[in-house]
Formats: C-alpha cells, structure tokens, sequence
C-alpha cells in the first residue's frame, strides 16, 4: 500500500556516478533534493577499472568540473597516478588520467555527503507515477510515494541485471548487489520503449600471486597535473601500473573453450561495447595479432587486490584462471574474484530532449547508463546536465543545452538523442568534429560563462578562473605584437633544427614553427610564470603557446561552426507535422518522427537523413511558418 512520505523538489533515483552528480549540483542550485539509493554504503562506487579520465573522458572530467560537477575534485583526493595520454600526437588529444585509490573514492564521496547533509533514503524505487503528462512521484518498493516536481532515473546496470559467468547466471546489478526490477516495468507502461545492452569486467587477482619482475612497470607524469581546477595540492604516489601480455598458449586456450562464453554460445545475444572488446573478441576477431597487453593496475594503496586490465571475459571461471596462468608472470595466478558480462536494460535516449528530460513527461529525465551510456565520465557528464537541468525548470528557468561545439558533453547528448543506440556509448576524441577546440587545457575558456551564468561555481573560483582565461588572452595579444630580434633567438633556433632569422620577427610568428616554445624565447616580464595567477601560471603560458601554434587549424574550425550556426538555431516546432512532407522517403518521415529533432542541425545528424531531405523540410517548415502566421492575423 502506497503512502506519501515527503514531498522534495527532485528526486533522484541511483547513488552511481550519474546520480551523485545530479544530486550534488542540484543542491548546489537551491532545490530540495531527495537520493534514492539501494545501498547506502554503494553511493560513488567505482565498480570497474580503478581510474578516472583518459582518451576524450579526460576532456569531460574537466569540462565537469568547470560546470560545478564534483568528479575531479573527488579523483585528485584519491589518485594514486596521474598521466596524460596521447602526448605523442597533436594537442587536442592529449588526455588526462588518474589511477585512482577506489576505497578512498567511495569514503571520500560518502563523508562528503555528509558534510553537505544531502538527504539519502536507502531504497529500491518501483513506480514513476505522471498526472497529465507531468511526474507526480517515485514509489518505493516499501510503499512511500515520494511527491516531486522533477526526477532523475540513473539506475544503470541495476536494471533488471543478469550476470554470465560461462554457464552460470546470476540476478544482479553488480557481483554481491541486487538488480532493480520494478522501474523498467513502469516505465514500459508509461510508453518508453527500452532494449538490452551488455558490459563485462576482468578479474580480479591477489597482488602476491604475480611475479611483478616480469612485468614492464609503467609511471606516471614527472610533473603531475590536477583534474580539478579547485585542486590547491596535488602529489600523487605514482604508484606503477604493470604490462603483461598474452600469448599463443592464451588464444589457443581461449579458442577452445569459446563455445562456452555465452556471447558466442548464444546466452547473450545484446551488444557490448565496440571499442572494449572482450579477450574472447580481441582474440577471435584479431586473430593476426599474436598478443595483447594486460595492465596490471592497483585497485587502492597497497591494495593485495589487482584489476587486470584487457581482460574483460565471461568464460568459466576454471578457463580464465587457466588462460591466465599462460602469461609470463601469472603462471601462479589466484583469483579473488572472476570477470564476468552482465545483461542489462536501457532506455533508448533518442526518446529525451537534448536536455535529457523525456518528450513522454515533463520532469522526469534519464541519465547514464539506463540511457545506453557506458563509463563514470560519460555517467557522471550525464548526471550534472540533468541535475542543471531539473533545477532549472523548477526554477522555471531556460536550460542548459551545450552544442557539439562547445563541450565533449555536448557531443555525447547530442549523439545520444539523436542516434540510434545499438551498443553501449563511450566518448572518444573521434566522436568530435571540433576536438581542436575541445581541449582539456581550455574547458575553462569554453564552458566558464555558463557557471557564472547558472551559479555553478563558488565565487572565489569564478573570479580566479576569469582572470586565467584573461591573461591568457591577454598573452596571445602580447605575443602577436611582440617582436624578437635576430641576437635574442637565433641560437635557440638553430639548436632545436630552425632556420634563423635576418630581421625582428613577431614572436607568434615564430611560435607557429613546430619546434619553436615559449621556453626558448629571450626572458622577459610578460614571459614569465611570475607575472600571472600563480595557481595558474604555467596553464596560462601552456594555452597561449597552443592558442598561436594552431591558430590556422583553428580559425578555419571557428569559420566551419559559424556556416553552420544558422541550422544549429533553427528551432523546429514541437507541434510541426512530419506525416505532411510527402516528398521525402517513407524512412526519412519514420525516423524524424521517432527522434523529433529539436533544430535543423540535429535533423541533418540523423542516420540516414539526406541533404535533400533537408532542403524539402526547410521548405516545409517556411510554408508551415507562413501558414501559422496568417492564421494569427
């Protein structure tokens, strides 16, 4: 039987790393929010690989943490080892990442929900409740009916999660934890339409099982950077990560027995994600490749438990242990815990609005996993724009909606809801067409006025972060003013292969030379990490540096979204009628009117939509406009 317990301005359901965040930033917005979570002790778990960050997640965690979100400012307290990514090729890929302590992140996440009294209620909801298309409340499995204005599902593999272990099944949402089997059934009934999706995890293995010395160790950054800009001190350990790699006696044993993972015996029959590929389908679809790499990573400090990672499996327990003890160095192997591939549902997200409120009620929206999302990053990116956007239209306030230009979170969302999901979504730097602009080093300069806009930083961090972003254009200008004479670099450029110069030379000129830094210019005030915000100096001179060297690239990407911009705000109207356009195909009609794009921009990025479906729609919405207006006069 169904009782009112309390009313809160948002609910949000899921205490993973989408729910955390939504939850965080909406407190931090004012509104009254309620976290729903199965297990009090599971809030902020990270219950995959021990790190935070990486090939374009990196870029999301800053571009988080600029937008209020809480992920970095967790991670540095907890990093065991932090490395940039990609430092051998251009610099809009670099990415940081953090080896992380996963025992200090959840207490870490936990005290400081404390410290913030956020109401938590432990629970398994059941029930989303809607009058006249709007959300009404959230039922509990215990019978409370939670009344809110707004709420957020960020359920992720809990729901209805089956995990394969070679033949065995196993109910639940991860290894130990109870799957939710209520809500999918609710929102079903509601009309949301939903799918199933797969992920695994490696084992997990005793650290004094390993014979480390024949493993290549591998360190992080001499000179370690933040993820977080409210970060004031940061001295990792640099605790190593390890490489192994497998071997022909590893495939042969994996090829024998892969009859009995259920991805191939026909148990499993939904997709995983792509681009982190089982060892089943690393080994079977990469046959050529006589080995891969497992890195062997700590799961916390001193941890006697160790992730192995490029493992990630659903055989038998026995084959895995075997295969294992294959490679050089595992021969004596113990396991504490196997992989396995869990089954879960999702919700296809094509059905929200790019601020990932669903079109079916207002005020309820959906965020990470449960949207056919897979990672912390890609979850917790998730999790802020909504709790943002709940606490907005609370606040009946215009939301936030980054564009693909702006954000790798802009990116993801809109991806998300305007392409058919068939496989868990991950973020790469490939998924960008603007990643030049979309650097980890400039999230603050992209993203800074929609925290001062929505009041999504302290204002101690807005004013230092605004004085960053304007000394450094302050620099840039410098620079590009700033003349340098034969005597003072021509040495530095013959030392590192540059041709020198006969006559005074604008030094951004010279800084676009592919061998030419800031380090070898003649000192001089305005060169000088002492002359800007010392937290900051060093980024500062970095994002100049950048700014000047790709200039050109970047120029002609600012000239490529502004001939686009015209499509990016061209709104379509929410009661415009797709079934009218008779001269498009019948699959153009079907798929504009599953997804309803909500501009001409998102209608050209939908799969299968031809330029020529766009001139006709154009044509459409002007005869649709002209027609409207007349009926007004």
């Amino acid at each position: 039987m169904k009782h009112i317990t309390k009313k809160y301005d948002l609910v949000v359901v899921g205490g993973g790393h989408a729910g955390l965040e939504a939850a965080l930033i909406s407190q931090k917005m004012g509104v009254s929010v309620l976290l729903v979570s199965m297990d009090k002790k599971s809030i902020g778990r990270m219950s995959c690989n021990p790190a935070i960050g990486g090939l374009a997640k990196g870029q999301m965690v800053k571009e988080l943490d600029v937008l209020g979100g809480s992920m970095g400012v967790f991670a540095d307290r907890c990093t065991l080892q932090s490395k940039t990514l990609n430092l051998s090729k251009g610099r809009s890929v670099w990415s940081p990442r953090s080896q992380i302590d996963k025992i200090k992140y959840e207490r870490t996440v936990q005290k400081h929900l404390q410290r913030t009294k956020l109401p938590v209620v432990e629970g398994e909801a059941i029930v989303v409740s809607e009058k006249n298309g709007k959300i009404e409340s959230v039922v509990l499995a215990s019978g409370d009916e939670i009344l809110c204005e707004a709420a957020i599902l960020t359920c992720g593999t809990f729901l209805n999660g089956l995990i394969h272990v070679g033949e065995k099944k196993i109910k639940a949402g991860r290894m130990g934890e109870e799957s939710s089997v209520g809500i999918t059934e609710s929102l079903k009934g509601l009309g949301f339409l939903s799918g199933r999706l797969k992920t695994g995890t490696p084992p997990r293995i005793k650290r004094d099982s390993v014979e480390w010395g024949v493993g290549l160790p591998g360190f992080g950054d001499k000179n370690p950077k933040p993820l977080s800009y409210r970060t004031k001190k940061f001295n990792p350990k640099d605790e190593p990560c390890f490489a192994f790699r497998t071997n022909e006696k590893t495939h042969d044993l994996i090829l024998k027995n892969i009859s009995r993972s259920p991805m191939y015996s026909g148990d499993i029959d939904s997709s995983g994600p792509r681009y982190c590929p089982s060892i089943e389908d690393k080994v079977y679809k990469f046959s050529h490749n006589p080995s891969h790499v497992l890195q062997l990573e700590p799961e916390w400090s001193n941890s006697k438990q160790i992730y192995v990672n490029g493992f990630s499996t659903s055989l038998p327990e026995d084959v895995q242990l075997k295969c294992l003890k294959t490679v050089k160095g595992l021969n004596n192997v113990e396991f504490l815990r196997p992989g396995y591939a869990i089954e879960y549902d999702f919700f296809f997200p094509s059905q929200l609005k790019s601020t990932l409120e669903t079109k079916k009620i207002g005020g309820l929206f959906f965020a990470g996993q449960i949207n056919g999302t897979s990672g912390y990053e890609e979850a917790s990116s998730q999790g802020l724009i909504a709790g943002i956007n709940a606490s907005l239209k609370i606040k009946k306030k215009k939301p936030l909606q980054l564009k693909r230009n702006e954000a790798y979170i802009g990116v993801l969302v809109d991806d998300l809801v305007i392409k058919d999901t068939k496989e868990p979504y991950r973020m790469f730097t490939s998924r960008a067409e603007y990643r030049l602009q979309l650097r980890a080093s400039n999230a603050d300069q992209r993203l800074l006025k929609y925290s001062k806009k929505f009041g999504l930083l302290d204002d101690k961090i807005l004013k230092k972060l605004d004085k960053k972003t304007k000394e450094t254009e302050k620099l840039v200008n410098y620079l590009g003013k700033k003349s340098i004479k034969p005597e003072e670099i021509n040495d530095s450029l013959r030392s590192v292969g540059e041709k020198p110069i006969k006559e005074p030379t604008k030094a951004a000129s010279l800084l676009k030379r592919p061998r030419v830094f800031l380090k070898d210019f003649p000192k001089n005030k305005k060169i000088n990490k002492k002359e800007y915000e010392k937290e900051y100096a060093e980024e500062i001179l970095f994002e100049a540096e950048t700014e000047i060297k790709y200039s050109g690239y970047i120029n002609r990407q600012k000239a490529e979204i502004e001939k686009t911009k015209i499509y990016e705000d061209m709104t379509i109207p929410k009661d415009f009628d797709y079934g009218e356009i008779k001269s498009i195909s019948n699959e153009s009609r079907e798929k504009l009117l599953s997804i309803l794009p909500e501009t001409i921009g998102q209608a050209q990025r939908i799969n299968g939509i031809r330029p020529t479906d766009i001139s006709i729609l154009l044509v459409y919405l002007k005869r649709w406009f002209h027609v409207k207006r007349n009926r007004v006069l």
